[in-house]
């Protein structure tokens, strides 16, 4: 079996007496999507806070590309292939579509100058970002303000954001939050199209898209994952239903 590309081992977090992360394990192979599930309060966002380098663990290990990152700071787990998105779009309103990729193109590419008009024109950033753009289906939409798009849209457009970085993993939490099922559909196809060349962590509550779309699932209780296996084992897991998926036949 490969080495997986990240690998937890026993991470912890606590705040005060409050176990927040409790001895968490997992292994996410290149081009997987695993995905984490569990009722609120369960952890997950501050699991993503610690992989992504936004809060640091109180003990544990973080292996990503070979590298143990721990104390890594994000700079630097982004360099090595790590990025992530939000439970809230995280864009800027007053911008384009197309000059919030732009900016993402820049800052993948590690130019420091300032989004003056002549950069507004440079290929290397334009090209990329309409590139993007049409692969998160916006290729229409490149010219709207921000503040102008649907609520789906803005999600898909922090995806191509994201993409911009040329992440091996990808951090994504909750990505259908807020969505209607239409545009929860949208996404969970777009998702697809993306499936297998990027790995990914994906905390969710849309139970349709998780079963739709991860190859593992972790479930997380209190800090502590339960069961970790395929969608059909993570199904037929009384423990699961119990604690999280309940016992009725359609919650699956």
């Amino acid at each position: 079996m490969s080495t997986p590309l990240l690998q937890v081992r026993k991470l912890a977090k606590r705040f005060g007496g409050l176990r927040v992360t409790d001895g968490f394990d997992l292994d996410v192979g290149e081009g997987e999507v695993h995905a984490i599930i569990g009722p609120n309060g369960a952890g997950k966002t501050t699991l993503i806070n610690q992989l992504c380098g936004e809060l640091r663990p109180d003990a544990g290990s973080i292996v990503f590309a070979g590298e143990e990152i721990l104390q890594a700071p994000v700079q630097r787990r982004v360099a090595l292939g790590m990025a992530r998105s939000y439970q809230v779009t995280s864009v800027f309103p007053d911008f384009t579509a197309l000059q919030n990729v732009m900016l993402a193109v820049q800052s993948a590419s590690g130019h420091s100058y300032g989004f003056l008009k002549p950069v507004l024109s440079d290929p290397a950033l334009v090209q990329p970002a309409q590139e993007l753009l049409v692969r998160v289906g916006l290729g229409g939409q490149g010219a709207c303000r921000v503040a102008s798009l649907a609520h789906g849209a803005r999600r898909q457009l922090e995806l191509a954001m994201t993409l911009a970085l040329g992440p091996r993993l990808m951090l994504l939490d909750e990505p259908m939050a807020g969505m209607s099922q239409k545009e929860s559909a949208e996404m969970v196809q777009l998702l697809r199209q993306i499936r297998g060349q990027h790995a990914m962590v994906l905390v969710e509550h849309d139970m349709d898209a998780v079963f739709a779309l991860a190859d593992r699932i972790t479930v997380l209780v209190y800090g502590r994952p339960i069961a970790t296996g395929t969608p059909d084992e993570i199904r037929d897991n009384p423990e699961v239903r119990r604690a999280y998926l309940g016992d009725e036949e359609e919650v699956l």
